[in-house]
């Protein structure tokens, strides 16, 4: 019999409830299936339904080093820049700004931003973190929690509660960073590098026939039910992990992760597509066939690295690099929003991904002449696509002014004068709750700073 009181949980009491019946149904050894069943009788199918899913968001994270972090504040610049009349800052639609309505601090658009047309849990926050890395290609000063840990390995220290084939793989140049309990990342050269990966040795050798390759996965599954060990919940990771690789070694997986010709259209690809778009393009493309696919769970990828100082000076060519950024990224949710979440039937991929880009440096959004590389205050930030996890709008900025606010992560309120750095582990904290699907507990296993509950949706959208 359903308890109202089960059922009407919410927020942190209802993941509370969910992680607590999943560990009890490991101590007792029960199968995945009864403990929903048990879920569904006392909490109410809703609450089944959700606990069927997995416990964290997928991830990815773009890198723009070598100054390509520029191009990012044209599609989601600072609120003073984009309204001001100054024609020497560095914004290249004045007079054609969108004000985002739904967004819980003040944010514009470009009319090339991507998601405008989706849900509000897709707007973007716009974090004040870190300091400015002029031309490295590897930036990693706005992408930490502190201590030591980057953003990107602690999110797939988190992710790996949600078992894949390959839990994190990243395109050079990338530095991962440490954190406790991170995997290790699976590097590749290009976005082909990331098909190559899957295209199995041994689905081309020793797996090559698929009846070897169904015999294979058989043989794997009878295993599992034959060893004791099988029902231990200490097992239950590289065991779910196991039943995965079994479906897949058999199968040469290239030709379902090419990108295909409406994918490339799709995304705004074609031969006069500039490599460094091609690439983002394609990196996405596989991306998401990959997350249908459940082979990873996260994606680390550079972006532009063009270092485009004289942007201003060509605002044809600028408008339509602008315009094809802001078509693959809106792409990119759209394809996963046309995908059922493999382990997540309510939901579609596009609402179970976390999106960030940070940078080396966005440049002077003050001055287009040159565009330099200096930021006011030596400032830097982070943007994040929460999925309804996070406040959104900008928290802190780059004023009209020259001057800068930074944010208090416990209110949300603005900090005039705070410094970008001593904002860069609560920003990077948020971006990890929504990566753990809303767990401050798990996030405190890698952040130590104030409270969040100014920046963070505590009952998500």
């Amino acid at each position: 019999m359903v308890n109202d009181r089960l059922k009407n949980l919410d927020g942190n009491a209802r993941r509370n409830f969910l992680r607590f019946t999943a560990a009890a149904g490991a101590v007792l050894a029960l199968d995945r299936a009864k403990v929903l069943d048990v879920i569904s009788d006392s909490a109410g199918t809703a609450m089944a339904d959700e606990g069927s899913c997995s416990a964290t968001n997928r991830s990815v994270s773009i890198v723009a080093g070598d100054g390509g972090f520029a191009w990012f504040q044209l599609l989601w610049p600072h609120t003073e820049i984009a309204t001001s009349t100054n024609g020497g800052f560095a914004f290249h639609a004045q007079g054609k700004q969108i004000k985002a309505m739904d967004t819980d601090k003040p944010f514009y658009y470009a009319p090339e931003s991507p998601w405008q047309g989706l849900d509000k849990g897709k707007r973007i926050s716009a974090f004040m973190a870190g300091t400015n890395q002029t031309h490295t290609p590897t930036p990693m000063s706005a992408a930490t929690l502190g201590a030591g840990q980057s953003l990107l390995a602690t999110l797939a220290s988190i992710q790996r509660a949600t078992p894949s084939l390959l839990p994190v793989i990243g395109i050079d140049p990338v530095s991962f960073g440490t954190a406790p309990g991170a995997p290790d990342i699976a590097k590749v050269g290009n976005a082909a590098g990331l098909v190559d990966l899957f295209n199995s040795a041994a689905s081309q050798a020793i797996l090559s026939a698929p009846k070897d390759a169904a015999l294979f996965e058989a043989y794997y599954k009878a295993f599992l039910g034959l060893n004791k060990a099988a029902g231990r919940a200490t097992w239950a990771r590289p065991l779910r992990t196991g039943k995965a690789a079994s479906n897949f070694l058999g199968k040469n997986l290239a030709s379902q992760l090419l990108p295909s010709a409406q994918d490339l259209s799709d995304y705004g690809i074609d031969g006069g597509t500039a490599n460094k778009l091609s690439e983002i393009g394609r990196a996405l493309i596989t991306t998401a066939k990959a997350f249908r696919l459940g082979l990873t769970q996260s994606v680390v990828m550079p972006a532009m690295r063009d270092d485009p100082h004289g942007a201003f000076g060509d605002m044809g060519t600028l408008q339509k690099t602008v315009g094809t950024l802001g078509k693959m990224l809106d792409a990119f949710l759209t394809d996963l929003g046309g995908q059922q979440d493999p382990v997540c039937t309510s939901r579609s991929l596009a609402d179970t991904v976390v999106m960030t880009v940070h940078g080396d440096t966005p440049k002077d959004p003050r001055n287009r002449n040159g565009w330099p590389d200096g930021t006011p205050a030596n400032s830097n930030w982070l943007y994040v696509m929460g999925n309804g996890y996070l406040k959104t709008g900008w928290h802190g900025g780059v004023r009209a002014d020259g001057s800068v606010d930074g944010f208090d992560p416990s209110t949300g309120d603005n900090k005039p004068g705070q410094s970008s750095d001593s904002t860069s582990a609560a920003a990077g904290a948020a971006a990890a709750f929504a990566v753990a699907k809303g767990d401050m507990k798990r996030v405190r296993d890698f952040y130590t700073g104030p409270a969040l509950d100014g920046i963070v949706n505590i009952n998500p959208l």
